[in-house]
């Protein structure tokens, strides 16, 4: 017990509550461009297996730091007794959760179609998803140091490894690659949809909220312009609008890391 109560005390040391643009958020989004150019700037052409490695192992530590939030979440002590309380709200599978678990799917399929349809979301919609935080994080920041840290390293980890794709030339700047990653968006909103569905029928999560990807229709919507959309749109309509909206900005991470990558040849030459 005394083990347990020591790492819920590490795990909840406060700290106030960062805002956007001040030290820490701006120190965390630096170094993730940071670490993500000096991948590009040591890597060796051709080490394709260095840049599967880099990928896999950081889905390892972002799901490592994910368990960690959850424990924070969902246990306490009270009475000298450690107690479980699952915060379903936080279930791992919202937006910014999926590219954890396809950096590990990319060290299973190693090569072939599914391996790049894979890479391609990291360098596009993963890409958008920590791009979103990164700029405006003031959602995420709370008032306990670890928590903050993890949701640094887990945004900040996806714009790294998106510029290490995009610069190693892993991922073509092509129109090819949003067509590749739309497939595995649309499974993972399937998933959400269906998530949603099974939990809030199940009686399991109680009065609490479950919405994974924000797209549930039995729970009010939050995300921006969307819940607007929900309010009137069936939803079976919804998802539609919801994929192609997110794939729409997603190409728009393309097109910029393709506009970035000729400016880059334009000045060496």
């Amino acid at each position: 017990m005394n083990f347990w109560v020591k790492l819920q005390q590490i795990c909840e040391t406060e700290m106030p509550r960062p805002g956007n643009y001040g030290w820490f958020h701006l120190l965390f989004f630096a170094l993730s461009i940071i670490v993500g150019i000096l991948l590009c700037v040591t890597h060796k052409k051709g080490d394709d297996a260095r840049v599967r490695r880099a990928v896999f192992i950081t889905g390892v530590l972002v799901i490592f730091l994910e368990v960690f939030k959850m424990f924070v979440y969902s246990f306490y002590i009270e009475d000298n007794k450690l107690i479980w309380d699952f915060q379903w709200y936080a279930f791992p599978w919202q937006f910014c959760s999926t590219p954890m678990y396809v950096s590990i799917l990319t060290g299973i399929f190693r090569k072939g179609k599914v391996h790049k349809s894979l890479m391609a979301y990291l360098a596009t919609y993963a890409l958008f998803a920590g791009l979103c935080v990164m700029f405006y994080p003031n959602d995420v920041f709370i008032g306990e140091i670890g928590v903050n840290v993890q949701t640094m390293i887990c945004h900040g980890s996806m714009l790294t490894i998106a510029i290490y794709l995009y610069g190693s030339g892993y991922v073509k700047t092509e129109h090819k690659t949003i067509l590749r990653a739309i497939p595995v968006f649309a499974a993972a909103v399937g998933i959400a949809a269906l998530l949603n569905e099974v939990m809030f029928h199940s009686g399991i999560i109680g009065d609490e909220t479950f919405n994974m990807f924000f797209i549930s229709p039995h729970f009010e919507g939050t995300l921006p312009v969307y819940s607007s959309v929900q309010a009137v749109v069936p939803f079976p309509w919804c998802l539609i609008i919801y994929i192609l909206a997110f794939s729409a900005a997603s190409y728009i991470m393309l097109l910029g890391a393709w506009g970035i990558k000729k400016l880059i040849k334009r000045k060496k030459v």
